[in-house]
């Protein structure tokens, strides 16, 4: 019996899990890359004895690996070291308050007194209430691919159902938990591991707090690109055919199928294609046809890209005493910063400011007695319409002055190594849409909280993997959603 070939375009996270699953379904299979290199957003960068991760920072829900590794019998701790990092993050305010949040609840419950007089009851019930939203998912969310609520609905009773708090946002429900302007900024902020807003994103994505505080943040030594490289050992070891700098120019189509992929070294015929491209841009540029692109037009009613990010990876001459593994700077006024990114579609003017320090839990990444700092702002996606031309150096500008006002004294001067990330670059290096980071943002009202189909409603044997596709952005997700992809192809066999 001849092997069904399967093609899958795109070596990022969720690309390379699907590959993984096919082939131990049974498949002969090829990745195809663009790039020089596998992992898409999760990837490295050095200059100067300095070392950094591009993309991901933080690693949440380990399983997730453990699970797709278990899939063709081999042990993730064989490949990688994953360490837990305590605390988690430090936490800045503009008000001067800073606190660090820690899976050791006495300790959480310490570090909360410095900003309220209640900490326990209201700690207690949110992460009770965080952990049902969680175990709810791993009923379905986590399980299989879902497309809509009906999807939904085959897992789920009406109890259940009612139990994900359908009617609020995530910042109603921390509002109603807390009642307090810096537990509630710091809970809503999780929401950004997925790049949505926590006033219109739907409630039911507060189990994050739970995901961390329960199940732990990680980090892998020798950094995160440990993941992609551990990937890309265990596709050599299946014989997986992986072709680097090898980009795909369109899909090869007949009625309703894609028979293969063309690229410059010529056509890959396939029985089934997967996209890790996000959905939309597969639509418009690789397929390209009319009823491709009056499919990408329709998906993008519904469909808006997360925000996208300002990185600047900077080696400094000194340490910074006062940061730890990871540090948020918090903006003034966290509605008004919301409301410019992702309402009037422009940066805010006091952003949020993420600094991950990864030398702190491996030295290894900068040279004695300096930092590695991986400075993520996140920045509106770029729109297709009507693009507009930000003075990033400027933003740059912006970034650096807040962190200096709020204690990180003489940065800029220290800086002796220096790379940068625009929308502009994330959307040209990985297609993403908009230089969208974690795909497809999630919103109550045009899609309450649901992805992009994964199995094409306009080809019967394309599917994504991906940000753009259930379960959606962040490292765990995609590399699930590679992982549920390949379960609903088996399921249609």
């Amino acid at each position: 019996m001849v092997k069904q070939k399967a093609v899958v375009v795109g070596a990022g996270l969720g690309g390379m899990s699907t590959a993984i699953r096919l082939k131990a379904d049974g498949y002969d299979v090829t990745l195809l890359e663009k790039n020089e290199n596998i992992g898409g957003k999760l990837n490295q960068r050095s200059g100067k004895g300095f070392t950094f991760d591009t993309g991901p920072s933080i690693l949440t829900m380990p399983w997730v690996l453990e699970q797709l590794f278990d899939s063709v019998h081999r042990d993730i701790h064989d490949y990688i070291t994953i360490e837990r990092v305590e605390p988690q993050w430090r936490t800045f305010f503009e008000d001067g308050k800073q606190l660090d949040v820690t899976s050791d609840l006495p300790t959480m419950l310490k570090e909360m007194s410095k900003v309220t007089e209640h900490p326990n009851s209201s700690l207690t019930s949110f992460l009770s209430y965080s952990q049902d939203m969680y175990e709810l998912c791993m009923k379905s969310f986590y399980k299989y691919s879902i497309a809509d609520l009906s999807d939904l609905k085959k897992h789920h009773t009406f109890k259940e159902l009612m139990q994900m708090d359908p009617l609020k946002t995530v910042a109603k429900s921390t509002h109603e938990h807390f009642n307090n302007k810096h537990l509630e900024q710091l809970f809503n902020f999780l929401v950004m591991y997925v790049g949505s807003n926590p006033y219109s994103s739907p409630a039911i994505l507060n189990q994050l707090a739970y995901v961390q505080l329960g199940l732990g943040i990680h980090y892998v030594k020798g950094g995160m690109y440990k993941i992609a490289e551990a990937m890309g050992k265990v596709m050599d070891e299946l014989k997986i055919d992986v072709r680097l700098e090898t980009p795909v120019s369109h899909l090869v189509t007949d009625g309703n199928n894609v028979t293969g992929v063309e690229t410059d070294r010529g056509t890959i015929m396939a029985d089934l294609v997967v996209s890790n491209l996000e959905a939309i841009p597969t639509y418009r540029y690789l397929d390209g046809s009319k009823k491709g692109k009056k499919e990408a037009k329709q998906l993008e009613k519904k469909f808006e890209p997360t925000v996208s990010g300002l990185v600047l990876l900077l080696g400094t001459d000194k340490k910074f005493d006062q940061l730890d593994h990871h540090n948020f700077f918090f903006s003034e006024d966290p509605e008004k910063e919301f409301s410019e990114i992702f309402d009037k579609g422009r940066p805010a003017e006091d952003p949020t400011v993420y600094i991950g320090v990864s030398s702190r839990s491996d030295e290894t990444q900068a040279p004695a007695g300096k930092d590695n700092l991986f400075v993520l702002t996140h920045v509106p996606p770029l729109e297709n319409k009507k693009r507009k031309e930000w003075d990033w150096e400027a933003y740059r500008k912006t970034v650096l002055e807040k962190l200096e006002r709020m204690g990180l004294e003489g940065l800029e001067d220290s800086i002796e190594f220096e790379y940068q990330f625009a929308p502009e670059d994330l959307e040209s290096l990985y297609g993403a849409n908009g230089g969208s980071i974690y795909g497809i943002a999630a919103d109550k009202k045009s899609n309450g909280g649901f992805k992009v189909p994964a199995q094409s409603a306009v080809y019967d044997n394309l599917y994504f993997a991906g940000g753009s596709t259930h379960p959606g952005g962040g490292v765990p997700m995609v590399t699930l959603s590679g992982q549920l992809t390949a379960d609903l192809i088996k399921s249609k066999q």
